[in-house]
C-alpha cells in the first residue's frame, strides 16, 4: 500500500470534457484558488493551448492572466501546460523556436509542470518537447505514454515507450495518457507492474477518462500496480467524459489501504463551488456512465466528445450526434487508424462531422485533415485507403497547402507582426486572428471576481432593467441600498 498523489483536472480537462472548454472564466477560476491551493493536490492539470485560445476566443479575455493570478492566489500549487509537440493554438505547425518562447511565456507567469505527449507515440517528439520544457525553466516535466487498443499496442509496446523515456535525465516523471478511457481493470493489473519495471524508481501517473465507466476500477489496480499518481476532478466536473471524482477515489483509496495526503474538509469546499457555479451557470453536471463496448471501435476521448457535442449544438446538429460518433469509426479506418487523442481525434472528428451533414462523404475536408493526409503531422502507423487519400490529394486546396511557407522564426514572426510586441502578444498574434486579439486586448481584463450564488440575483435585475414598464429597481438588504435607473439617470448606492 502506498502514498497517492492527486492530479486535480477540473480547470482543464473536466472543464473541455463536460463543459467544451468554454465554461470558465477567469474570474471564475481566480476566485476559487486558494482553496484549491489549500487542498494539497500534487499539481493541476490546468491549461493547454486549446485553452488558451478558447480564453481568447470566447470570452475576450487574457489568457496569460488566468495563469499568472491565478498562480498568484495559489503559490503552492504546482500548475500544468499539456503539449502535443510542435503546435500550439493554431493547427499549423510551429517552429522550434515558437514553441520555446511559448512555453518561456508560460514559464513566466506561473506553469512549473509540463505534460508532454505525442499523438503518434513518437519518443523522439517527446524528448524534443521535453528538452525544450526544461531549458525554459519547467521543474517537473511529466512524459506521457498515450494508451490504445490493437493489435500492435501490447504490453511490450507501452513498457519500451514507457523506458525510453524514463532513461531521459529531462523526465521526472511518466504517464499513461488513456483519453478514450479504454484502459479495463483487467488490463491494468498487468499492464502498470510492467510499466512500472521497465521505468524503475521514476514515479507512474495515470490519466483515464469515465466515459466507459472503467475508469474507477482501473485507478484502483493501477495503485495496486504500483502507479503513485491519479488524475482526478472533483464531482461537479467528473464522471462521464471526464475523470473519476476526486471524493470518491479518495474514499475507494483509503478502503484499500493506500493513504492520500489532502485537506478533505478545504476539498469539499471546492466541490461545493464547482456545483454552486455548473447550477448557475446553467452547465451539466457529469454522471456516472455505464459500460459501452461501442466505445472500443470509436475510442473518442473524453474531452473531444464534450467539445463535439457544444459545435454540434451551435450549428443546431445535435440530433446527428449518434450518427457522427459511427462515422468517426469509418473515418478512422479510412485514415489509417491514428490514436484518438490530440490533434489527431479533433482530425478524425471534424471529418466525421463534415461527412454527416454534407451530402457526400469527403466533399468538404477541413485543413487539418489534408494536412495530416498529407504527412504533415508525420507518417501514419497504418496506410491512409488509397481512395480516400487520392481524393483528399486532388483537392485545390490541397495543392495550395502544399505550397504555404513555413511559419517564421521568432525573427521573422517579429519583423512580420511589430517588434514593440510584448513576447505574451507575439506568442497570441503567431497563432490566432489579429481580429480576436483585438478583440481581448480592448475588452479589458475582464470580470476579476465571481460568486456563483449571486447569479439568480443578477439574472433577476437584468431581466427586470430590460422590461419598459419599470422605471427603476432598488436592491436592499439590511442597511445596503443599490438602485438602478436607465442609462440616461444616475444610479445610487447608499449604506
Amino acid at each position: 500500500m502506498a502514498k497517492i498523489d492527486l492530479i486535480d483536472t477540473t480547470i482543464r480537462d473536466g472543464n473541455q470534457s463536460l463543459w467544451g472548454a468554454t465554461g470558465l472564466t477567469n474570474g471564475m477560476i481566480h476566485e476559487i484558488a486558494p482553496i484549491i491551493d489549500a487542498v494539497g493536490f500534487h499539481a493541476l492539470d490546468f491549461v493547454t493551448s486549446t485553452h488558451l485560445g478558447t480564453t481568447v476566443r470566447y470570452h475576450k479575455e487574457n489568457p496569460w492572466e488566468r495563469i499568472r493570478r491565478f498562480h498568484e492566489r495559489a503559490p503552492n500549487t504546482r500548475l500544468g501546460f499539456l503539449t502535443s509537440g510542435l503546435r500550439f493554438i493554431s493547427w499549423e505547425t510551429a517552429s522550434m523556436g515558437l514553441m520555446e518562447l511559448a512555453l518561456s511565456v508560460l514559464v513566466k507567469n506561473g506553469v512549473s509542470r509540463f505534460q508532454v505527449v505525442d499523438p503518434m507515440n513518437n519518443m523522439d517528439s517527446i524528448v524534443t518537447m521535453a528538452k525544450i520544457a526544461r531549458k525554459v525553466g519547467g521543474e517537473e516535466i511529466v512524459a506521457g505514454v498515450t494508451y490504445t487498443v490493437s493489435e500492435i499496442h501490447d504490453d511490450a509496446y507501452f513498457s519500451a515507450c514507457a523506458k525510453k523515456l524514463a532513461k531521459l535525465k529531462e523526465i521526472d516523471r511518466i504517464y499513461l495518457k488513456d483519453p478514450g478511457g479504454l484502459l479495463m481493470p483487467e488490463r491494468a493489473r498487468g499492464l502498470i507492474p510492467a510499466i512500472k519495471q521497465a521505468i524503475g524508481g521514476k514515479p507512474l501517473e495515470i490519466h483515464s477518462h469515465c466515459n466507459l465507466g472503467l475508469a474507477p476500477i482501473s485507478y484502483l489496480e493501477a495503485a495496486n500496480g504500483g502507479a503513485v499518481g491519479l488524475h482526478v476532478a472533483v464531482s461537479a466536473a467528473a464522471n462521464g467524459s471526464s475523470q473519476p471524482s476526486a471524493e470518491r477515489i479518495i474514499s475507494n483509496l483509503k478502503a484499500y489501504g493506500h493513504t492520500v495526503d489532502v485537506d478533505e474538509d478545504a476539498l469539499a469546499r471546492v466541490g461545493e463551488y464547482f456545483s454552486d457555479l455548473a447550477r448557475a451557470e446553467g452547465l451539466p453536471v457529469g454522471q456516472v456512465q455505464e459500460f459501452d463496448a461501442a466505445a472500443f471501435k470509436h475510442q473518442i476521448p473524453g474531452g473531444v466528445l464534450g467539445t463535439m457535442r457544444r459545435q454540434l449544438a451551435e450549428i443546431k446538429q445535435l440530433h446527428k450526434l449518434d450518427a457522427v460518433i459511427n462515422e468517426v469509426e469509418q473515418v478512422r479506418k479510412d485514415l489509417g487508424y491514428p490514436i484518438m487523442v490530440t490533434p489527431f481525434s479533433q482530425v478524425v472528428v471534424a471529418q466525421s462531422v463534415m461527412n454527416v451533414i454534407s451530402p457526400e462523404r469527403y466533399a468538404n475536408v477541413p485543413d487539418e485533415v489534408i494536412r495530416y493526409a498529407t504527412g504533415k503531422f508525420g507518417t501514419p502507423s497504418f496506410p491512409i485507403d488509397g481512395n480516400v487519400l487520392d481524393r483528399i490529394a486532388s483537392l485545390p486546396r490541397a495543392k495550395e497547402l502544399a505550397s504555404e511557407p513555413p511559419m517564421p522564426d521568432i525573427d521573422g514572426l517579429r519583423a512580420k507582426l511589430g517588434r514593440h510586441l510584448s513576447d505574451e502578444e507575439l506568442v497570441l498574434r503567431a497563432v490566432m486572428p489579429a481580429d480576436q486579439v483585438d478583440a481581448m486586448l480592448a475588452n479589458g481584463g475582464g470580470r476579476r471576481s465571481y460568486n456563483p450564488k449571486t447569479k439568480p440575483m443578477i439574472s433577476l435585475i437584468k431581466s427586470l432593467a430590460a422590461r419598459k414598464d419599470i422605471d427603476y429597481v432598488e436592491v436592499r438588504k439590511d442597511d445596503f441600498s443599490l438602485t438602478l435607473k436607465s442609462d440616461q439617470e444616475t444610479s445610487g448606492v447608499s449604506k
